[in-house]
């Protein structure tokens, strides 16, 4: 099965990258490169927890009123959220209105904090989990793994909410902790040279 497509450019990139130009952008720029901060490691993983059921595309056209509405996913900020905070979120309609997400959001900053404080830093704590190049699936054929598995189970046993482990599959492949850009996609050798010269966090 064909899992690249000529992108406006004519250049090959991964098919599901051309179904939208905001995918289109966010593929090239951000899918699959590296990230170290902590704050936009905490973003995508709530995220793609409010992406739960729906498409990516959803949350990717939300995604600046999201950042509005969660003080830029600042989760020291987040985690004192009460009651009034979870009401004003219910009320924007520039966001997914769910309850459970919401909380989970609010929840999830809270764990964040006492893990910051644990282990250091989330980036050194999640790049634990980076799998070996041996481990890895063929690009775009599994949507679990092993190292998905364990960074799922390791985020609920520490009291994390919507994180299961196809959830963090996606997390690791937009934050760059696996390459998973399809075979002869062009964006493809630049991840790889990205993650060539990333410092992993300690």
């Amino acid at each position: 099965m064909t899992t690249t497509l000529p992108g406006p450019d004519g250049r090959p990139r991964c098919k599901w990258c051309l179904a939208t130009p905001e995918y289109l952008h966010y593929h090239d720029h951000e899918w699959g490169f590296p990230v170290s901060d902590d704050r936009r490691l905490f973003e995508k993983l709530c995220l793609e927890g409010f992406q739960s059921g729906l498409s990516w595309r959803t949350i990717l056209a939300k995604r600046e009123n999201f950042r509005a509405a969660f003080h830029d996913f600042d989760f020291a900020r987040i985690a004192s959220y009460d009651g009034s905070h979870v009401q004003r979120l219910l009320a924007d309609a520039g966001i997914v209105r769910h309850r459970g997400k919401i909380e989970a959001t609010i929840n999830n900053a809270q764990r964040a904090v006492e893990l910051v404080e644990k282990e250091g830093s989330l980036a050194g704590f999640i790049w634990r989990f980076e799998p070996a190049a041996k481990d890895l699936a063929a690009p775009q054929s599994v949507s679990t793994s092993p190292a998905s598995i364990a960074l799922s189970k390791e985020l609920k046993r520490r009291g994390w909410r919507f994180v299961g482990p196809t959830t963090v599959y996606a997390f690791m492949q937009a934050m760059g902790l696996i390459n998973d850009h399809a075979e002869g996609c062009t964006v493809r050798t630049e991840a790889a040279r990205m993650r060539e010269g990333f410092v992993r966090p300690a």
